[in-house]
């Protein structure tokens, strides 16, 4: 599929587009870097224009006048993607969808709320509070709901309430051609057909725009109480998450961080870690379950070796204990600011994570490449974020090697090489190795929903 469109049909779908949209069309370069630049190590690749739409109907019109120019289109949430999944790596327009971000309806009898692309999950869950419910997907990054949608994004919280996939009923979406449809319903369940839905959510915007979300809510939590623990080495820190979750602990957020990690969160934020591997532990349920809940997992940790437990029961503790956890990414990147990060992202069978961890820790350590090593180990997924000298050949080959052997450790261990930050750019390297046949049909259903190959080109499938 070709996606070059040529000056004269770029001008000329700008020149419309910005008869629709006024100075809601922007072509300011601060807004073209902004838009072209990524939170990892991929180069710059700025669009041509940006769109800031205000309706499903201007998505759509948007669409159509891309479409009968052969302008490529990629949409944009917040920019917190990792695999370069918003670059316009082929150019054309960019939308972005920041000012679509209205809750428009919450049915708490239903536990759904409706919303518009643009709305963050925190700003949902502000929404919430006085309803007795809560969003539970958590990606760490303050995401836009309608990028977490279309990344299949997970996070802190997938143990226990699952991922975008089983929290999304419904969606609105525009097509390559201006095509507005509606997938799903408000039921908690059908038998109605293909699951346009679960196609959708996942395609990282190769498919169509999502303009409209159907989100599953839940109850909050009578009780909550979270806690860190510190481990003498990374193997019983596993061993004791294997354990908890094989155990049958209903673990709402298990986390493990190394000792890099932790003498990151001490740097940024005072945090007083011991120099060694820690789990960052929540759970939730009534007094009472939770009450027995810590009791066994602090059984489990006792038996491991695992030490220095610290409780956070009051709510501003807990936060605090999260938002450091939720920026360890920014934590580890402030140790080394001049060193574009290389961030993998890797998910296998609960069965196999020790020996996946523990030759990862191995490889990393014999590469003389800092490599901190974060995961949400309780459903088998964790990243290593690497940090090789921009400068140095040798490094930058060292670290890519690195990520290659974490992905291709994972399928020969019956994993997958993305647990949740999706393969935009950065993996669809791995993509045939990972689903064979499988993924020339992907590339297949692309054809068939963008003939054109305009939407967002250059990702995920072959082909472009």
């Amino acid at each position: 599929m070709s996606v070059a469109a040529p000056p004269t049909a770029t001008a000329a779908a700008i020149d419309a587009l910005a008869a629709l949209l006024g100075p809601r069309l922007s072509r300011s370069p601060s807004d073209l870097a902004l838009h072209g630049a990524s939170e990892t190590h991929f180069a710059p690749a700025p669009p041509d224009a940006v769109a800031y739409p205000h309706s499903t109907d201007e998505v759509a019109r948007i669409m159509a006048i891309c479409a009968r120019h052969h302008v490529p289109v990629t949409g944009w949430g917040t920019g917190t993607s990792l695999e370069g999944h918003a670059l316009a790596i082929h150019g054309g327009v960019t939308v972005d969808f920041s000012r679509m971000d209205r809750v428009l309806e919450v049915a708490a009898e239903d536990m759904l709320a409706v919303v518009q692309p643009g709305v963050t999950r925190e700003a949902l869950n502000t929404e919430l509070r006085a309803t007795g419910l809560f969003f539970p997907v958590d990606p760490g990054a303050n995401a836009s709901l309608g990028g977490m949608a279309a990344t299949r994004a997970s996070g802190t919280t997938a143990v226990r309430y699952g991922t975008m996939r089983d929290n999304v009923l419904a969606l609105e979406v525009v097509l390559a051609d201006g095509r507005v449809i509606r997938t799903g319903s408000r039921a908690p369940k059908s038998s109605a057909g293909y699951d346009l839905t679960a196609l959708m959510v996942g395609s990282e915007g190769t498919l169509g725009l999502i303009t409209e979300l159907t989100l599953r809510l839940r109850g909050q939590p009578e009780a909550v109480s979270a806690a860190i623990c510190a481990f003498p080495a990374m193997g019983p820190a596993v061993e004791a998450v294997i354990a908890t979750i094989q155990s049958g602990i209903p673990m709402a957020r298990i986390e493990f961080v190394d000792a890099a990690t932790a003498a990151a969160f001490n740097a940024a934020s005072g945090a007083g870690m011991a120099d060694c591997p820690h789990l960052m532990v929540e759970f939730h349920g009534s007094p009472a379950s939770v009450a027995e809940q810590s009791e066994r997992f602090g059984e489990i940790v006792a038996d491991l070796g695992g030490a220095d437990f610290r409780w956070a029961t009051r709510p501003e503790d807990r936060t605090a204990l999260w938002k450091m956890r939720h920026n360890a990414f920014y934590s580890c990147k402030a140790l080394y600011p001049d060193r574009p990060p290389i961030v993998t992202d890797v998910c296998v069978p609960i069965s196999r994570l020790a020996q996946a961890v523990d030759e990862t820790v191995a490889e990393i350590a014999a590469s003389g490449i800092p490599g901190p090593i974060v995961g949400h180990v309780g459903d088998g997924n964790f990243h290593a974020m690497l940090m090789p000298r921009p400068d140095c050949a040798e490094d930058l080959a060292t670290a890519r090697r690195l990520a290659s052997a974490m992905s291709e450790r994972a399928l020969r261990l019956g994993g997958t090489v993305t647990g949740e930050h999706g393969i935009g750019i950065g993996k669809r390297a791995y993509m045939a190795a990972e689903h064979g046949a499988g993924w020339d049909v992907m590339g297949a259903l692309k054809v068939a929903l963008d003939p054109a190959g305009l939407l967002n080109p250059g990702k995920l499938v072959a082909g472009d």
